[in-house]
């Protein structure tokens, strides 16, 4: 197991909430989950292996297995800023998704992706230091985002969406789909928070108090 993602767990116990021990609906900045694709019943996936072609960078795919680590990301505000603990996500708020495994952060630039020569998606960055180009605007239709909502990542410098084409790669990940990046939004790059550790709600910095379902 992987000493990072390890870490986190451990620190979750104690300071946090799993989703499955509270009816909380919301995304939360701090939280650790996955990410499911709505047309594949895929879960965005990274690990320590290279693109052969683009940019060399560390490849994003999607698995359909639901017990892999190496499928955990965790919410980050964007280059930058700095969010609160357990503060809920807004529809239209830039974010950042940090691959836990690897501390790198989900990356789109203009290099094509291998397989439908749609933009190439990555893990980028040094233990969660990256570039503006880690940054994704959170697509739905609400205040905030809800776990049940299906949602889109919308690049903030390439302005194309965070998808799955059905291409599939061979060895050495012989499987698993290519995840790149779209001009146009379908249904092809709808997603949706699916297994995770979700951050307890935190006070409001500026009132000071939690916030609930009503308030949201």
């Amino acid at each position: 197991m992987d000493l990072s993602w390890f870490s986190v767990l451990v620190l979750a116990f104690f300071e946090i909430i799993a989703a499955s021990d509270m009816n909380y609906e919301f995304v939360t900045c701090g939280s650790v989950l996955k990410l499911m694709n709505q047309q594949h019943q895929v879960r965005l996936h990274s690990h320590d292996v290279k693109y052969g072609s683009g940019s060399g960078q560390q490849s994003v795919t999607g698995v359909d297995t639901s017990d892999d680590h190496n499928s955990y990301w965790q919410i980050q505000p964007k280059t930058g800023a700095t969010c609160n603990r357990g503060i809920p996500i807004k529809c239209g708020q830039s974010i950042r998704l940090m691959h836990l495994s690897t501390q790198r952060n989900l990356h789109s630039h203009h290099f094509q992706s291998p397989l439908s020569r749609n933009l190439e998606v990555s893990a980028f960055g040094d233990e969660g230091v990256g570039d503006e180009g880690d940054n994704w605007v959170v697509t739905c239709s609400s205040k905030y985002w809800s776990r049940r909502d299906q949602v889109r990542f919308k690049h903030v410098v390439t302005e194309h969406y965070l998808h799955v084409s059905g291409d599939t790669f061979g060895r050495p990940i012989s499987g698993q789909r290519e995840i790149s990046a779209y001009p146009n939004p379908n249904s092809l790059n709808y997603w949706q928070a699916a297994e995770g550790i979700f951050v307890k709600p935190a006070p409001d910095p500026n009132t000071g108090k939690t916030f609930t379902h009503d308030e949201l």
